[in-house]
């Protein structure tokens, strides 16, 4: 049975507000907690690990579980971004280098295995945990982009959205207008959609001084993941009802044979 969520206009709205909780909630950990970016570093991988394997081990798509992993994804590449320029020092330009090309190996490994990239559905166990590598990746290389479009660049941060919004405002006008492969279209929307919810959430959370709003952490987290609540419940709904109306369908066919 499928395991992973259908792309639809809800995943990506959803995928937004996921990348925001993200940035909050791995700024939270690392610098509102002040624990710093190693510490961060690994009690978000330690629940990226739980959250990851409980997705991966059950039995069907489960959205809130679904969700729960997107989330721990985004929030771990908060922190591998963060310690690769700011721990490591390795500069955003290299680190995003390092991920590029870790994302491309994946990908690259799933094809030769597999002959395929499908995102959805995706039923195999492997297929889905390396659907779950490449997502890590991507999720860390679009920080990195949005931390050096505000950090290196000097964008503001609403600049440095809407640098990346029109990006995927791109990726959606080739998705309609051109036969440009969907699944390349899909990796360049996620990668750059998590660098727009990244400079958003620091937007709402950085000092006035610096062009945020100085909103604290936990709070901007908490507003966040109840908007992604909000959210979630009505794509379930939305896909319980197409369910019910396809099962009607179903049964009147058999009735007319």
């Amino acid at each position: 049975m499928n395991k992973v969520a259908e792309v639809t206009i809800f995943f990506w709205i959803m995928k937004i507000f996921a990348t925001t909780l993200g940035e909050t909630a791995g700024d939270f950990i690392s610098q509102g907690l002040n624990w710093g970016y190693y510490v961060g570093f690994g009690i978000t991988f330690v629940l990226l690990g739980i959250i990851l394997f409980a997705q991966i081990s059950a039995d069907r798509y489960r959205a809130v579980l679904y969700w729960m992993a997107i989330v721990a994804t985004t929030t771990a590449g908060t922190e591998v971004s963060d310690l690769m320029d700011r721990s490591l020092g390795l500069g955003y330009a290299v680190g995003s280098l390092i991920l590029v090309t870790c994302l491309l190996a994946t990908l690259t490994f799933w094809y030769y295995r597999d002959r395929d990239l499908t995102v959805y559905p995706i039923i195999k166990r492997d297929a889905e945990t390396t659907y779950w590598t490449a997502i890590v990746f991507s999720n860390s290389l679009g920080t990195a982009f949005g931390d050096f479009l505000v950090d290196s660049a000097g964008l503001s941060y609403i600049q440095g959205a809407l640098v990346t919004a029109s990006v995927i405002g791109v990726v959606v006008a080739l998705h309609y207008a051109t036969k440009i492969n969907e699944i390349l279209l899909f990796w360049i929307a996620f990668i750059f959609t998590r660098p727009f919810g990244a400079t958003f959430g620091d937007f709402l959370t950085k000092d006035l001084s610096k062009g945020g709003l100085a909103i604290p952490r936990g709070t901007a987290s908490l507003i966040t993941l109840v908007l992604l609540s909000i959210i979630l419940f009505f794509s379930m709904r939305s896909e319980e009802k197409k369910r019910v109306a396809e099962r009607h369908k179903s049964h009147a066919s058999s009735e007319i044979v």
